[in-house]
């Protein structure tokens, strides 16, 4: 869970920029008198999305009744992604850094998440503050969730910043081979809904089956070094080593997976001494 800039475009101007190229006379006038109630959802919702509220706001079934849902999608699809507010969907698309997913912090950014589902708040389909860059699993992950109480929002980039404590671990599941099992464990000085959506967010992103994955893979990475450097230097030789990489990951970002993982190897005595040996062998 990584923390973006808000966007700084103003809702009205992205909702008419994206409506100027609309060639429908009739349309383009019945787009332009909900302006204000575009402006004032966009309000509404950062108003809530600041205060843990967005469970609050209600479904809506058009844009005051002048704007059908099918309308706002298609306006969001013509001319945001591909129309005149291309310009505003590439700017957001460049917000994380290095192009990594901020939701799960590991895969590539590939599209723009609506935080609350288009078809469910269609005032907000083109509203920069609700389209968050994503991977495209992460965004078929929330499909069209809305959270129902506080607990259930999953983590917003723009408005949540959770800092940089500790809330993502591991352990070590002694078998041959080793795994690796990813958890959420809360800081102490965490309020109890920080910890409630950390779960939250964790489980309904799979992110503990994504994370175990690319925990299985760097074992496989870092096998032959551990073997060496049992060899050379025994049981300690490989615990220092496991011991700088948690800490060289965790300077850069205390919760990725790697951070996690390392921090799992190295104080594990079971692994330390032999348990990496279990990794199977690349081509076995």
């Amino acid at each position: 869970m990584r923390k973006l800039s808000k966007p700084s475009d103003l809702p009205g101007v992205v909702f008419m920029l994206c409506v100027s190229s609309v060639r429908d006379k009739l349309l383009k006038a019945r787009f332009t008198r909900v302006k204000s109630d575009i402006e004032a959802a966009a309000a509404k919702y950062e108003m809530a999305a600041t205060t843990t509220a967005l469970h609050t706001l209600p479904v809506e079934k058009d844009v005051a009744g002048v704007v059908t849902k099918d309308e706002m999608e298609s306006l969001y699809k013509g001319r945001m992604v591909k129309g005149q507010g291309r310009v505003i969907y590439d700017k957001l698309m460049m917000l994380p850094a290095n192009g990594i997913c901020p939701l799960c912090g590991h895969r590539t950014v590939s599209t723009l998440d609506h935080h609350l589902p288009k078809a469910m708040f269609p005032s907000l389909a083109v509203t920069p503050i609700n389209l968050v860059p994503a991977c495209g699993d992460c965004n078929k992950a929330k499909l069209e969730e809305r959270p129902a109480t506080p607990q259930e929002q999953t983590f917003h980039p723009y408005f949540d910043d959770f800092g940089r404590d500790r809330w993502l671990h591991a352990d070590v599941v002694q078998d041959s081979p080793p795994t690796v099992r990813f958890f959420v464990q809360p800081p102490a000085n965490w309020p109890p809904l920080w910890g409630a959506r950390a779960q939250h967010h964790f489980a309904t992103l799979k992110l503990g089956v994504l994370y175990a994955s690319q925990a299985g893979q760097e074992l496989a990475n870092i096998r032959h070094h551990l073997m060496t450097l049992s060899v050379l230097g025994g049981t300690a030789a490989v615990q220092k080593h496991l011991t700088e990489q948690a800490i060289s990951r965790e300077l850069a970002n205390p919760n990725s997976w790697q951070t996690a993982m390392y921090r799992a190897l190295s104080t594990s005595a079971w692994f330390c001494a032999d348990g990496f040996a279990k990794i199977p062998q690349a081509g076995s």
